[in-house]
C-alpha cells in the first residue's frame, strides 16, 4: 500500500432521508490535522426511519450508490469508512474511577488504571460501549483537573462520560455497509463528529448547544468546560415539518418537499405578507395559490415544538443559563430561512448555523453546508486517528482477527479526550 493510500480517509452518514459519503486526503501535522475533500456522493435513503435501519436491502442499496459515486469524483477506491450512528438507541451515562498513586508523582500507568476502573461498568447485553470519553480528574482535593500527569497526590479519582448504544442498531447498520462490500473501521456519534466540523474551542470552553436538526431526529450535544456534558435525541425532525405541510395544505409528499425547500420559511414574521406562491395542480383541485405566509405558519409550528423541546432537555440537563456561547444549528433543517431567528427566539440567546469551514480544502463548496456537518466531522475524526498513527486508512482492511488489531481498536475508542 502507497504512502498516499495510507492518508485517505471515508466517511458515511446514513439520514433519514438522504445518504452521504465522502473521500479525503488527510492533510496538515499531527498535532492539527486536517482534510482535502476529494469527493462526495449522495442517494436517497429508503432504508431508515428515524436514524435507525428499517430494510437492509434499501439501506445497503443507498450506500453502495453514495460511496460509488464519491469514489468516481475522487479517482479513489475505499474499503473501510467510519460511519456515523445516532438515534434514541443512544444513551450516556458518567462513572468514576479511584486509584491510589503508585510513586510520588502521577504517571500515565495511574491515569490508565483510574480510566479503566471508570470504564469497567456492566454494559447489558444489548447494548455496546461506543466511546469512553475522559471528563476531568480529581488529585486527592483537588478537582477540575484536566492533566494530572506529573502531579503529587495519593489519590487519583477520574470521572467519564460513557456512551452507549443499541447493539441491534449498530449490528443492523454494519451489515448494511458490509452487503455494499465495505467495512466499518469505526462507528462515530453523529453529534460528536458534527462537534469536530463546526464548533470552535471557545464554544465548546464558553458553554454550547449543538442542535442537529436531521430528516428523522434532533440531536442534541452539550458541551462545557472544554467537555461533551450531555447528549439527548428528541424524536422529531424535518420529516415532521414536511408531514404537516402535506396535511395543511392537500399536497402529495414530494410535493410538500419541494414547497418546503423552495419556499420555506420557520419564522412567521420574516414573509411578506403580499407574496403568493403557485401549488402544483391536480385535477381535482385545479389551480391553486396560497399566501407564502401560511406556508411559514405551518412550518413554524412545527420548528417551534422541536425547538422547545431541546429548551426543555437542556433545562433538564441543569445547563440553562450556563450556555454562554448560545446555540449553533446545524443538519438539514438549519438552512432553512428563519431557523436561526426562530431557536434565537425560542432559546433566548445567540444563535448561529454552523457549516463545515475549518481545516477543510479540496472541494470546499460541495461539502459548505449545515447538512454536511456531520459527513465532514467523520473525515475529521479519521484524520485524527491517522495523525495519530493509531489506524490505518480505509484504504486498507484491517484483519480483526489477529490480537494486536484488536488492542489498536481498543486503544482508539479511549483516544476520545484528545479532541472531545
Amino acid at each position: 500500500m502507497t504512502n498516499e493510500q495510507q492518508r485517505i480517509v471515508a466517511g458515511l452518514d446514513l439520514g433519514s432521508a438522504k445518504t452521504t459519503a465522502i473521500i479525503a486526503e488527510v492533510v496538515g501535522d499531527a498535532r492539527h490535522p486536517a482534510i482535502r475533500v476529494l469527493g462526495v456522493g449522495q442517494a436517497r435513503t429508503t432504508g431508515m426511519r428515524r436514524g435507525v435501519v428499517s430494510d437492509i436491502e434499501e439501506t445497503t442499496r443507498s450506500i453502495r450508490k453514495a460511496i460509488s459515486d464519491a469514489e468516481r469524483m475522487a479517482g479513489v477506491q475505499v474499503q473501510e469508512l467510519y460511519a456515523g450512528i445516532a438515534g434514541e438507541h443512544v444513551q450516556a451515562m458518567t462513572s468514576k474511577g479511584i486509584v491510589a498513586v503508585s510513586h510520588d508523582e502521577i504517571a500515565k500507568s495511574d491515569v490508565d488504571r483510574a480510566n479503566e476502573v471508570a470504564r469497567a461498568q456492566a454494559i447489558p447485553q444489548d447494548r455496546e460501549l461506543l466511546h469512553a470519553i475522559p471528563q476531568e480528574y480529581t488529585v486527592d482535593r483537588d478537582t477540575g483537573i484536566r492533566d494530572p500527569l506529573g502531579m503529587s497526590g495519593t489519590r487519583l479519582e477520574t470521572e467519564m462520560y460513557l456512551v452507549t448504544i443499541g447493539s441491534s442498531p449498530a449490528l443492523n447498520l454494519r451489515k448494511s455497509v458490509e452487503r455494499a462490500g465495505y467495512r466499518v473501521r469505526e462507528l462515530v456519534l453523529e453529534p460528536l463528529a458534527s462537534a469536530l466540523a463546526v464548533l470552535t474551542e471557545d464554544e465548546k470552553e464558553l458553554g454550547v448547544a449543538l442542535v442537529e436538526m436531521g430528516a428523522g431526529t434532533t440531536d442534541l450535544a452539550l458541551f462545557h468546560e472544554g467537555k461533551i456534558r450531555h447528549l439527548g435525541t428528541i424524536a422529531f425532525g424535518g420529516n415532521n415539518v414536511t408531514s404537516d405541510i402535506v396535511h395543511g395544505l392537500g399536497v402529495t409528499q414530494a410535493d410538500a418537499e419541494r414547497l418546503k425547500e423552495r419556499y420555506g420559511c420557520a419564522f412567521e414574521k420574516l414573509v411578506d405578507p403580499q407574496e403568493v406562491i403557485q401549488l402544483p395542480s391536480t385535477v381535482a383541485q385545479g389551480d391553486r395559490q396560497i399566501p407564502r405566509e401560511l406556508l411559514s405558519h405551518i412550518i413554524q409550528q412545527r420548528m417551534d415544538e422541536i425547538l422547545d423541546l431541546v429548551q426543555r432537555e437542556v433545562s433538564t440537563a441543569g445547563y440553562a443559563g450556563k450556555l454562554s456561547a448560545g446555540v449553533v444549528l446545524t443538519g438539514g433543517a438549519a438552512a432553512m430561512e428563519g431557523a436561526a431567528e426562530l431557536a434565537s427566539d425560542v432559546f433566548g440567546t445567540g444563535v448561529r448555523v454552523g457549516a463545515p469551514a475549518e481545516n477543510i480544502s479540496g472541494l470546499v463548496d460541495s461539502v459548505q453546508a449545515p447538512r454536511f456537518a456531520t459527513l465532514v466531522g467523520l473525515a475529521l475524526y479519521g484524520a485524527h486517528r491517522v495523525a495519530l498513527g493509531g489506524a490505518q486508512s480505509s484504504g486498507r482492511r484491517l484483519q480483526l482477527g489477529s490480537g494486536g488489531a484488536d488492542k489498536i481498536v481498543q486503544r482508539i475508542k479511549y483516544w476520545l479526550q484528545d479532541f472531545f
